[in-house]
């Protein structure tokens, strides 16, 4: 009777033929709340633990809402990503209702589990938010971490088994559906008025690649005797005609691309986002190239050149960039990499050549001078920005000194007296931090 459930909460009856007994079933109703919204939401992994013996995890997540009793019922699934440490999950779309019922503080459980082939899933781990921290901002930057409670019993160093972050979360009303649906790939990833781009213009915090450029730029900008730095966008269409340009300065004048400290160019980036549409594909070796172009120049030690890309991973011109990479090596110039958002960064590890040194056309680099770090590795999960920020600027420039000094070195090149004559620049760091993923 659904009214006595209606009245009840919960009805429970016995299942089975006469004689035996085949279990319970559990009616549980509840209300509806007067809540028409639905939310696109999208998560990623990082780190999470090892289950397969011969593989990494096939990790997928499992979404609970919780009942007025306090118990817990599956409302999504996931699919399953295979054999990483490090899954982005597919944006998926799920009423707000079967969620939290409209209750944006209820509690909603989010298990993570490495799928088997027999169904008997491994526990990874589990962490609690709500629908209200889900929402808050629409930040890419929220973080949890994936905790084992029996791991946690177990072992007192234990930490986390990893972490999940969420980086795009978008609510739209059940009326507007339709014009919902039809949000494109572009419109989500590349608007910088969108919460949904690493782009995202906020007025209460910086966004993924402004965090990196000040992080990293603040420590570059003192070996820089006169602060100013050319800043290069590329991976956008330029106004007034909308061509693409994979290599164009961040303020607007070809002629002087200068910009005044880490404060400008965070400045001349802000607004090139509110001029020019970020569009791809992607490449990296006009970038390189007009940096190696200046470092050719000097032969005498007296300059040494710094590229800073900060990129989301996706290279349309791999085989290119390797080339300018291999050709570079020979020249007085570091590249740093950092990588944001949630992709597979396959292509940036490969470019880093720490494990295999990175060739071209059967030549080899000369020496390794790429250093690559994946941003989403320096996010507090608890919010300390200036922290994790100081982290990320000591690793990517762990490579710096070494490099510089092998190049020297091999060169036969002795320290100088400091000089006060004319520079080949553009100065030390080229920073590119409008390259998008399309």
């Amino acid at each position: 009777d659904p009214e006595q459930i209606k009245n009840m909460s919960s009805v429970s009856r016995d299942l089975g033929i006469p004689g035996k007994n085949c279990g319970t079933i559990i009616v549980k109703a509840e209300e509806l709340g007067n809540c028409r919204e639905s939310v696109l939401m999208q998560f990623c992994g990082n780190k999470l633990d090892k289950k397969d013996f011969f593989g990494k995890s096939d990790p997928f997540l499992v979404f609970y809402r919780s009942n007025e009793d306090g118990t817990f019922t599956i409302c999504h699934k996931t699919e399953v990503v295979k054999n990483t440490l490090d899954p982005v999950w597919q944006a998926f779309k799920i009423p707000v209702r079967a969620l939290c019922n409209g209750d944006y503080d209820r509690s909603i459980k989010i298990e993570v589990y490495d799928w088997d082939r027999d169904g008997g899933h491994d526990y990874i781990g589990e962490f609690s938010t709500s629908y209200r921290e889900l929402s808050k901002g629409q930040s890419q930057f929220t973080v949890w971490e994936v905790l084992n409670p029996k791991k946690k019993k177990k072992k007192k160093k234990y930490l986390n088994s990893g972490t999940v972050s969420e980086f795009l979360t978008r609510s739209s009303s059940l009326i507007n559906e339709k014009k919902f649906q039809r949000r494109t790939k572009e419109n989500n990833t590349c608007n910088p008025s969108q919460p949904t781009s690493l782009h995202y213009m906020s007025p209460y915090h910086l966004n993924a690649y402004a965090l990196a450029l000040r992080a990293v730029g603040e420590i570059i900008q003192d070996y820089d005797s006169d602060k100013l730095f050319p800043a290069l966008g590329f991976g956008a269409k330029l106004p007034p005609d909308g061509h693409v340009s994979h290599e164009f300065p961040l303020n607007g004048n070809p002629e002087n691309p200068y910009c005044s400290g880490i404060e400008g160019v965070l400045e001349a980036y802000y607004q090139s986002l509110k001029s020019v549409r970020l569009y791809g594909p992607t490449y990296f070796s006009p970038v390189i190239n007009h940096v190696a172009r200046y470092a050719s120049l000097v032969k005498d030690g007296s300059e040494y050149f710094i590229l800073l890309i900060i990129s989301d991973g996706v290279i349309s011109d791999m085989a290119q960039t390797k080339e300018s990479i291999v050709n570079a090596s020979s020249l007085p110039m570091s590249i740093i990499i950092v990588g944001v958002g949630p992709a597979e960064f396959d292509e940036m590890i490969e470019l880093d050549g720490d494990e295999v040194r990175i060739s071209s056309r059967g030549r080899f680099a000369e020496r390794d001078i790429v250093q690559f770090v994946p941003f989403r590795d320096y996010i507090d999960p608890r919010g300390n920005h200036i922290l994790s920020m100081a982290r990320l600027a000591k690793d990517v420039l762990a490579e710096i000194p070494d490099q510089f000094l092998q190049y020297m070195r091999s060169r036969c090149i002795k320290p100088q007296h400091l000089s006060h004559s004319s520079s080949s620049k553009p100065p030390s760091t080229l920073v590119h931090p409008l390259q998008t993923q399309i």
